[in-house]
């Protein structure tokens, strides 16, 4: 399937404009446009573009705009998806560091930040419900699942550390796999 850079460009402008909240808060907005209305990846691969990005360092929306852009259309698809997810907020910072010391004790900044927030955790649920049919149903992945929230909620583990881990049991995993077969 081919599609225009300006096409890919415009989803993600309209994704960095209009997504309040940090990366995370996008990523259901970009699977929104580009799997439910552009039909530009399937679930399946938009979770194997989020499984990647969230093991790489920098910011999620960043790497998802990048790596999403990266496998529709290649290096030049990238480099629009990422500008497009950068550019609104590079100016709306602009436009807010110089108007900060007037608005920084404005009511109407403060609820607009306690109205958002909630809002926000909705996105997410929503993303993890409409992605939850993706993942594979097997004793492995309900055991990383298990291990995983255990270890970031009763031990306090580094995020960084548990997804390094889940990385090398899901390598050792398959390794496994293979050298079981004939």
């Amino acid at each position: 399937m081919t599609v225009s850079l300006w096409k890919l460009f415009t989803i993600f402008l309209r994704v960095g404009a209009f997504t309040f909240g940090g990366g995370y808060a996008m990523v259901p907005i970009i699977q929104k446009e580009l799997v439910d209305r552009a039909h530009l990846m399937s679930d399946e691969d938009f979770l194997d573009v989020l499984a990647v990005c969230q093991s790489l360092p920098g910011a999620i929306a960043v790497n998802v705009s990048t790596y999403s852009g990266y496998k529709i259309a290649g290096k030049k698809g990238a480099a629009v998806c990422v500008l497009g997810t950068v550019m609104p907020a590079f100016v709306i910072i602009l436009v807010y560091a110089q108007f900060y010391q007037q608005i920084r004790d404005m009511v109407f900044m403060q609820q607009f930040f306690l109205g958002v927030r909630p809002a926000i955790v909705a996105l997410l649920i929503v993303s993890l419900m409409k992605l939850y049919p993706s993942v594979p149903k097997n004793p492995f992945s309900y055991s990383i699942t298990v291990i995983t929230l255990i270890l970031l909620h009763f031990v306090g583990l580094h995020p960084i550390l548990i997804i390094i881990g889940c990385m090398l049991a899901g390598f050792t995993s398959e390794r496994l796999k293979e050298e079981k077969l004939p």
